[in-house]
Parts: structure tokens; sequence; C-alpha cells
């Protein structure tokens, strides 16, 4: 499996404009040129292995977070995105979502059969 650096490049655009940083500014917390970001986030270019490392740590993200939907082990990431929405929710909120999901997930098993 190879990795998409079309997810890879969308992800790190999507932790930066949460931040609401520019290009030129995360470019230069990572020691990067800024076309060298802007290439990387639109999947002109491949990055390397220090770049990316060197982006996380700009992002103060994990390398999981930013390639999460490359690997095949990324539950951790999941439980961790899910903890995060549901912690501000009420019990009866909570339960309403739980009920949602169990709907959603039977619904999806028994029509991707």
């Amino acid at each position: 499996m190879g990795l998409d650096y079309v997810v890879i490049g969308k992800r790190i655009r999507e932790l930066r404009k949460e931040k609401k940083w520019t290009q030129e500014y995360l470019a230069e917390k990572a020691g990067i040129e800024p076309s060298n970001l802007s290439h990387i986030e639109r999947a002109a270019t491949k990055l390397s292995l220090p770049t990316l490392v060197n982006i996380a740590n700009a992002l103060d993200a994990t390398l999981d977070e930013i390639v999460y939907d490359n690997l095949a082990k990324n539950t951790h990431v999941s439980v961790k995105l899910i903890d995060e929405l549901l912690a501000d929710c009420s019990p009866q909120e909570l339960k309403a979502i739980g009920e949602m999901i169990a709907t959603t997930k039977h619904v999806l098993r028994s029509t991707c059969k």
C-alpha cells in the first residue's frame, strides 16, 4: 500500500488552517520553503520523512494524525477524535449520539453486504 499524498497534503492544510496559520508561517516553523509546503499541500511533490516530522512538530501534531488515512491500524486516532467530539456533551446528548451510532452502524452493515 502506497502513501496517499493527496490525503496527507489535505490533512496538513486542515491542521494549518485550524490554527489560522498561513503557509508561510508553517513553512518557517517547519524549516522548509513556503513553495515546498504549497507543493506538499497540493500533493504536487512527495515529502520526505524528515520533512513530515518537521511539519508535524511545527503543527504540534502526531504523525498518525497526519497520515491517519494511510494507516492499516488507526483505531487510536479514531478514539481520540471521538473523545474530543464528545467531551462537552451532556449525558442526554451522549445517549442520543450513542443511539445514532448504533443505528448508523446497523444500516451500514445491512446495506454494504
